[in-house]
């Protein structure tokens, strides 16, 4: 294997599903992780070389190539196990979600004479920065809708503490 292919599999190893998008850019702009990384490691390395080391990587089956409806291709160093992977709406973070039980995790009616030996899924969701972002976002829009009709945000009113053995009012 050459050295800009060990060197891409390492990045995509220790990264979280990068994607095809920010590879094309980074090689062009040599600012992502990868190709900064990579053109550490070995110098120059070309937007071709790198289709094509992440072509050979993922027909070799040292990478998994995933696509997310609506998103470029990703990949991942994560290979050989069962597991699917859940996406952010919001800013298209991917996670992986390990699958409960044998491959296929998922039984169909019928496999039409097939032997299934994958099911695919992505759990779709907004990560906890998103939901953190939104909730934020939710509670700035309420105090401003109060501050237009001329109401005050309402006190959270919270039960009094109780010992062991007692029951709060």
């Amino acid at each position: 294997m050459t050295s800009a292919r060990l060197a891409i599999l390492d990045v995509i190893r220790s990264g979280n599903h990068p994607g095809t998008d920010e590879i094309t850019t980074a090689v062009r702009a040599g600012t992502d992780e990868i190709t900064t990384a990579v053109r550490d490691r070995i110098g120059y390395v070309t937007l071709q070389g790198v289709y094509e080391a992440l072509a050979a990587l993922t027909s070799a089956g040292l990478i998994r190539r995933i696509e997310p409806a609506g998103s470029p291709a990703r990949y991942e160093g994560r290979v050989g196990d069962n597991h699917h992977h859940i996406v952010c709406r919001r800013c298209g973070a991917v996670a992986d979600a390990d699958c409960v039980g044998l491959a296929p995790c998922l039984e169909s009616a019928s496999h039409a004479g097939y032997l299934v030996d994958e099911a695919e899924v992505a759990f779709w969701g907004l990560c906890p920065e998103c939901q953190q972002a939104r909730g934020q976002q939710a509670r700035g829009q309420q105090a401003r809708g109060q501050q237009a009709r001329g109401q005050q945000a309402p006190t959270p009113s919270w039960p009094a503490a109780s010992s062991p053995g007692q029951e709060s009012p």
